[in-house]
């Protein structure tokens, strides 16, 4: 993000808006995982219901069996109970199978989804959202949605199936001391709504924070080498520990509230033990253990079964309810990436091809945002002939970078229209324009792989003598050549093992093999020799004359030989012509020219 684009993000804009209808979004992620994600909640169904009616068959077998001392009844009994145990067994694993499946496929097809909408992207919605938060999304909020959907489609089904079967079988076992349960349960619901409530707002602070942190280290770790050049080591470190002591704190105050309800939890389950212990001590002993009289002992086995099992499921219930409200913040953060339209668009009936490299800014302006107070490009108009060569310079914070970003739609104009091939590249198709648009960035970023992978980002299908050709253009072929595994060199993430110089020249090359209409340099050869400057310049003269090449320099030699060389000041054009011309008509072109040549030595020959 540029600095005015980070700027004018911080004025405007806070936070993106939270989205809508967040869980209609997600349920797009789930495609092909729909079906287990029914699976898992009907084995989790056949589970509940077998482990709900193993007590009762328990029951029949101490009662029929252990207490009328009849052995067929007991291995009858027996068989029931071994078979229910197994297939509640197997069930239990096929829910578990099921539900993993299904929450792990949700969750890649969710950071799928958002990798993607990330990559359609204009650089205005990018600038949204900060590189650590987007990271964060893709990261720690995914995984915190998966983990909540496998308990709902687990936890969610299982446990009101156990509380309210449970409580039917309490309820013919024993009316009143089913009532016992139906006072326990609203002081469990009510608690865990109440910690719900009080914990979410301090989860959302936390994962705003994640996102603070992801940036410093993504910031520490792009930086690393000013950061050792400078010694700022330990600032750095007590930045980091600064964040971090606050997710630590925000952490530990949500933790403590949420472990209010381990101890809610615990006194329902012992008062409810202790109710019906006392409560089915009086009624056996009342019956005489007599069936037909009353509650039996095999009865209050059974009670106690379903006891537990209520409350366990009021415990995953609990469990549940913290995993949703971590999960809620984070699935609303994913729906804002999701829901993020992107500012650029194709049209309904695209230009499908650009037939020329011209190019025309008609009263073009620019903002990075519609509330900007000031416009980063104010009232431009310029034509370059198709083939033509135009070099551009003005002084930092002129809006050079800004200017020709507009031409592949890395961001829109706000104000005017701008044309490539004699159509608005509005008009075009988006794809069609950037396969014709070559753009080397100040920032020149080579990525994980060989050279020859990294090349073949301009042309997949270019043949090896193609990528030396292009190779030759850029001056690359022959420090190519020096190492040991030549085009097969493996570059390090970043291009940490290539000096600057080398890394722009690939970069070049790179640009060069997509064979484009309009080729832009950003400042691409600042890390060159002029020799080598003067070889790529004379390079594209020769071998590209059709393509049209807009050259963003800080020396003037670079662009003295174009066409056309525009002087750009406050993000308006100051003047324009042919070198002679602007020594003539321009007094800031002469003097950053004389400044540059004014001693041999090569001393002040950068643009301030």
């Amino acid at each position: 993000m540029t600095g005015t684009a980070a700027s004018e993000v911080e004025a405007g804009g806070g936070r993106p808006d939270p989205p809508r209808h967040v869980v209609s979004t997600l349920l797009h992620s789930l495609r092909e995982y729909r079906l287990p994600s029914i699976l898992a909640p009907v084995f989790v169904l056949g589970e509940s219901v077998l482990e709900i009616v193993i007590p009762t068959i328990m029951a029949s077998l101490i009662d029929r069996g252990v207490s009328g001392r009849s052995m067929p009844d007991i291995i009858r009994f027996g068989l029931i109970l071994l078979v229910s145990s197994f297939l509640s067994l197997g069930c239990g694993f096929l829910s578990g199978k099921y539900a993993a499946i299904a929450s792990s496929g949700f969750a890649r097809n969710v950071r799928h989804d958002l990798f993607e909408k990330v990559q359609s992207f204009s650089f205005t919605n990018i600038d949204r959202f900060s590189t650590g938060s987007i990271i964060t999304r893709l990261t720690t909020d995914v995984t915190n949605l998966q983990n909540a959907y496998q308990m709902i489609i687990r936890v969610g089904v299982r446990a009101p199936i156990m509380v309210i079967v449970a409580w039917i079988f309490c309820f013919r076992i024993s009316r009143s001391i089913s009532l016992i349960f139906l006072a326990a349960i609203p002081i469990l619901g009510f608690g865990l709504i109440g910690l719900g409530v009080w914990v979410q707002p301090v989860f959302d602070k936390v994962f705003h924070t994640y996102d603070r942190l992801n940036n410093v280290v993504d910031e520490n770790l792009q930086g690393i080498r000013v950061v050792k050049s400078y010694n700022r080591e330990a600032h750095e470190e007590e930045k980091f520990d600064g964040i971090s002591g606050s997710i630590y704190r925000y952490f530990c105050k949500a933790e403590k509230v949420a472990s209010l309800n381990t101890p809610i939890l615990d006194f329902c389950i012992f008062a409810a033990l202790l109710a019906i212990s006392w409560m089915g001590a009086r009624q056996i002993v009342a019956s005489g253990n007599n069936p037909a009289n009353g509650l039996t002992t095999g009865d209050l086995t059974a009670l106690f079964t379903y006891a537990l099992q209520i409350m366990m499921a009021m415990n995953m219930v609990s469990m549940m309810v913290v995993m949703v409200i971590i999960s809620q913040t984070s699935a609303g953060r994913i729906c804002q990436i999701l829901d993020e339209v992107s500012t650029v668009q194709d049209p309904r009936q695209p230009v499908m091809s650009v037939t020329d490299g011209s190019i025309r800014f008609k009263d073009v302006s620019f903002r990075y945002h519609q509330g900007s107070e000031k416009a980063v490009l104010d009232h431009v108009n310029l034509d370059i002939p198709s083939g033509w060569t135009v070099g551009i310079v003005g002084g930092t914070g002129s809006s050079k970078s800004s200017l020709v970003q507009l031409i592949p739609r890395l961001y829109d104009v706000t104000g005017g229209s701008l044309q490539v091939g004699g159509h608005d590249v509005r008009e075009y198709d988006l794809q069609a324009l950037r396969d014709q648009v070559a753009m080397v960035l100040q920032k020149n970023v080579l990525f994980s792989g060989t050279i020859a992978d990294n090349l073949r980002w301009g042309n997949p299908e270019a043949s090896d003598e193609e990528l030396v050709r292009v190779c030759a253009l850029a001056q690359a072929d022959g420090f190519i050549r020096e190492f040991p595994d030549g085009y097969q060199t493996r570059i390090e993430e970043g291009g940490t093992n290539v000096s600057g110089g080398q890394r722009q020249r690939l970069c070049i090359a790179r640009a060069l093999l997509k064979k484009p209409r309009i080729l832009i340099l950003d400042d691409s050869t600042s890390a060159v020799d002029t020799k080598t400057d003067s070889l790529i310049r004379q390079a594209f003269r020769d071998e590209i004359p059709d393509t049209t090449k807009i050259v963003i320099a800080q020396r003037v030699a670079s662009v003295q030989d174009s066409d056309l060389i525009v002087v750009m000041d406050e993000g308006r054009i100051l003047d324009q012509g042919t070198h002679e011309e602007l020594l003539e008509s321009c007094e800031e072109y002469r003097s950053i020219y004389e400044s540059q040549t004014r001693s041999h030595s090569g001393k002040g020959d950068q643009l301030d």
